[in-house]
């Protein structure tokens, strides 16, 4: 459940399930100027936590030009039969050369520059189709050759230690995943380079 905009960003991804089906899904999504990236974490693991992911997912790709904070109130809704989910979500904008982002729960982000400083992703504890929290928009300035890395919680922490930034990101992703999965949990890597915009 994806597609992206070559002019834009160039991205990879690579995950693992604990069980059958993983509950953990990306969306890479163009629109008009720019591209949407998200990770999703539906709560526990097999189906009913992929059937979360997946609703998620669906809203996100038919919306995918909105403000981030929309796309999460969009994604609430839509997940109160389900389990829920907790996501990332971010929208890169190719005029301004900039990305907003909203996070609810434990997926975490990073923006590594080609020109320090990096930027964490800021989340906010809560549950995507049970409990929102106060929801905030970040924003941050990027730069051609920027990278944004998403990882759910089935990585552990420092997985963008030692990361050889001018790699492919397919290969970045691969690499990441194998580095610091936790193996046991549903493991998702999402690896994002913005190109900057069309010539």
């Amino acid at each position: 459940m994806s597609a992206t905009s070559p002019a834009v960003i160039d991205w990879g991804w690579a995950g693992s399930a604990l069980e059958g089906e993983s509950g953990d899904l990306h969306v890479v999504a163009p629109f008009r100027g720019g591209a949407l990236v998200a990770l999703i974490d539906g709560l526990g693991h097999g189906p009913e936590a992929a059937d979360a992911a997946r609703a998620a997912a669906r809203v996100l790709v038919a919306h995918a030009g909105e403000l981030a904070l929309d796309l999460v109130r969009r994604c609430h809704e839509a997940l109160r039969s389900t389990r829920g989910a907790v996501m990332t979500i971010a929208s890169i904008c190719a005029a301004e050369s900039a990305m907003t982002w909203v996070g609810v729960g434990n997926v975490d982000g990073v923006v590594l520059r080609k020109a320090p400083p990096h930027a964490a992703i800021a989340t906010r504890g809560g549950v995507v189709g049970y409990q929102l929290p106060p929801l905030r928009l970040y924003s941050v300035s990027i730069a051609p050759g920027d990278l944004l890395i998403m990882a759910t919680d089935g990585l552990r922490s420092g997985f963008t230690d030692d990361v050889a930034t001018d790699d492919a990101p397919q290969d970045l992703a691969d690499s990441i995943l194998a580095r610091f999965a936790k193996r046991s949990d549903d493991a998702h890597v999402v690896v994002a380079r913005y190109l900057g915009g069309p010539p």
